[in-house]
């Protein structure tokens, strides 16, 4: 029980931890933010573990009454989150395939479709995927370092963004960036995606989650309720369009993931991340 000087109602124990193998998530019970950082070595790879563990943590927050709000962040230096994770997509079965791809529509629906507030600390690279986590977040802070870099680069694999990834950078950076960015399958550098509108700041790297804090609480400020109707209000013809057309899209990822030139390209691109190491 809390002693004389502990005001009731305050809990005695407000920072409560569930740590999964890829993903630590922390509850500061206190302030109702959460923190969630990436720690799957080598580059956080969203691989269908990786993808479950995140929308069981987020389902968790969501669910939890005195959670208001989560940071995103990374464990790893360097490194956000390089993206889907490519040996989830070579040389497996369609039903492999069929389940990861309805784990990628999981954890979008679930963070872009968030209640809760939701600030991106982007302390390192984020290509594609990665960028598709930031992009899914209420506010993207990035570190200021030029060799750090994030964009949708799918083309350049031979492969494309989904409708869905398109639709959420058109949403922050408008069609005519996108749809260059997109084309050209662009990673932009952390000044050049500030200036672009793909992250919101930009901040020394010290600086980083104390800058997520501020705007957390910034965000926090506003009554809940007002907040996540206009959110919903906002965001909902986004979700509504994957949410119609998701076993169409599950087909269409299978179909064109299993073609042989697709596989190929995807093992070429193995074997020269594995000489990179």
């Amino acid at each position: 029980p809390p002693g004389p000087l502990q005001p009731p109602g305050l809990p005695l124990a407000p920072c409560r931890s569930f740590s999964n193998n890829k993903i630590q998530v922390e509850l500061d019970e206190s302030s109702g933010v959460a923190t969630m950082k990436f720690k799957s070595p080598p580059v956080n790879s969203l691989s269908l573990e990786f993808l479950t563990e995140f929308s069981i943590g987020l389902e968790k927050l969501q669910n939890n009454r005195a959670c208001r709000g989560v940071i995103i962040t990374s464990a790893l230096p360097k490194i956000f989150s390089s993206g889907l994770d490519i040996s989830e997509m070579c040389g497996k079965s369609m039903e492999h395939y069929t389940e990861f791809w309805r784990a990628v529509q999981e954890m979008w629906l679930r963070l872009y479709g968030s209640s809760l507030v939701t600030v991106a600390a982007i302390n390192g690279a984020s290509p594609a995927g990665g960028c598709l986590v930031a992009l899914s977040c209420d506010y993207r802070i990035m570190v200021e370092n030029p060799k750090f870099s994030i964009g949708l680069n799918e083309t350049q694999l031979g492969i494309t963004a989904p409708f869905w990834f398109k639709d959420t950078f058109v949403n922050v950076v408008g069609h005519r960036t996108a749809e260059r960015s997109l084309q050209l399958g662009s990673l932009h550098t952390a000044p050049e995606a500030h200036r672009l509108g793909l992250v919101d700041e930009l901040v020394p790297e010290e600086k980083l989650m104390e800058k997520a804090a501020a705007v957390m609480a910034q965000w926090l400020a506003i009554p809940d309720h007002a907040r996540q109707i206009t959110k919903t209000m906002m965001r909902k013809a986004t979700l509504d369009h994957l949410v119609a057309h998701r076993e169409e899209d599950i087909k269409h990822f299978t179909t064109f993931i299993s073609k042989e030139s697709i596989q190929k390209s995807l093992r070429m691109y193995m074997e020269m991340l594995k000489k990179r190491k």
